[in-house]
């Protein structure tokens, strides 16, 4: 960050007061904050203060300082900090914000700061000569999409070319600022394509008016003797080629038709009891896939040690985790360190963490925790253990 200095004497006025509207939004302001804390409140009489005089004097620190009854060091710090404030003298009329970071950079902001040396001043932060523009280079201001943009004020001015941007500075010299629209100055509607849309342009068609009931529908029963859906009677039945046809559906589909018929026939009656809920199913099919404790691939356990270690430790085992493993047997870094292959797999499957092991590398940390503790593993990964 560039050193940041209060204006030279010459351009600091003797004293600082809110006017009357500002005096009484800046108290509510203070009191806003809990008592002790108004402190907080020196960023926006900052940003008050700045907005009525154009820029921070050391009056208006020493002001506020006195308001929030705070060390006029303490206020400086935070002037000279934040670079939205401004420390020198601006244009009384406009202070142009060019935006310079990368996407407005590439669609041509290097030409808008070439307009404001030619139209303003050929150094940023220096005023033209009438003290009416001034202009700097600032970092993001959040419209990327509609680069390259400046901001005068409060508003931002978007999709510029060189040309509009001299249209604006004159505009707001001869102090017409406020007749020009903030905002894209193309022809998109905020950030939308420029032209118009070019999706979603078409409305949702209209739902199918449905048929008037006939005779049929009302007196026709199915060979059961229940009664037919005044929806569903007199419709002819469509193939199922005429049905995938009409919902364009993909050639994956037969697969899914059958896999539907074989659950629907699956499906009770009327009058039975109904089918296990799919949690429950899917809950049996993941027990059924947890590996066996009596699998030889399973790893040796041992006794709860006196001391056994904190396999939190290792990254990727939290408190369920670590309880997990000290059920089978699990205590010491010095275990895990010396897993197999098929014994990683294993663990993997009994915690149902498909790939947590490798992926985080349980075995290479628990070898550098065992070897030297929490040093070691700094030594080996750059960073202490969570």
């Amino acid at each position: 960050m560039s050193v940041r200095r209060l204006a030279e004497d010459q351009f600091q006025p003797a004293a600082f007061a809110f006017s009357d509207e500002n005096a009484v939004w800046a108290d509510k302001t203070i009191q806003k904050y809990p008592a002790g804390r108004q402190q907080s409140a020196v960023i926006p009489l900052l940003m008050r203060a700045q907005e009525q005089d154009g820029w921070v004097t050391r009056a208006a620190i020493e002001k506020i300082a006195d308001m929030l009854d705070m060390a006029y060091i303490r206020v400086l710090e935070v002037a000279t900090f934040y670079t939205q404030f401004q420390l020198h003298p601006v244009g009384t009329r406009a202070h142009v914000q060019v935006c310079g970071t990368t996407p407005c950079m590439l669609r041509g902001s290097e030409a808008l700061m070439s307009v404001c040396k030619s139209k303003i001043h050929a150094h940023p932060f220096e005023r033209n000569a009438e003290g009416t523009l001034s202009w700097e280079e600032v970092e993001c201001l959040g419209a990327c999409v509609n680069a390259p943009m400046v901001m005068i004020g409060k508003d931002t001015y978007e999709d510029l070319t060189p040309e509009r941007l001299e249209e604006i500075i004159d505009t707001f010299a001869t102090g017409n600022g406020a007749s020009i629209k903030p905002g894209t100055q193309v022809d998109r509607i905020f950030s939308a394509p420029e032209g118009g849309l070019t999706s979603l342009t078409t409305e949702e068609p209209k739902a199918r008016t449905r048929a008037k009931k006939t005779d049929a529908e009302s007196v026709s029963a199915p060979a059961d003797g229940a009664p037919i859906p005044p929806s569903e009677a007199g419709r002819p039945k469509s193939t199922d080629a005429e049905t995938n046809a009409a919902l364009k559906t993909p050639a994956t589909a037969p697969k899914g038709a059958a896999k539907n018929a074989k659950a629907a026939e699956q499906q009770p009656v009327s009058g039975t009891a109904p089918a296990e809920p799919a949690p429950a199913a899917r809950a049996e099919t993941a027990a059924a896939a947890k590996p066996s404790l009596t699998d030889k691939n399973r790893p040796a356990g041992i006794e709860k040690p006196a001391a056994p270690d904190d396999l939190k430790m290792i990254s990727g085992v939290g408190p369920k985790i670590e309880a997990t493993l000290n059920e089978i047997g699990i205590f010491t870094f010095s275990q895990v360190a010396g897993w197999k292959k098929a014994e990683r797999e294993w663990v993997d499957g009994y915690l149902n963490f498909r790939g947590r092991i490798e992926r985080d590398d349980w075995v290479k940390q628990a070898k550098a925790l065992a070897k030297g503790g929490e040093a070691e593993y700094i030594k080996v990964f750059g960073k202490k253990p969570r």
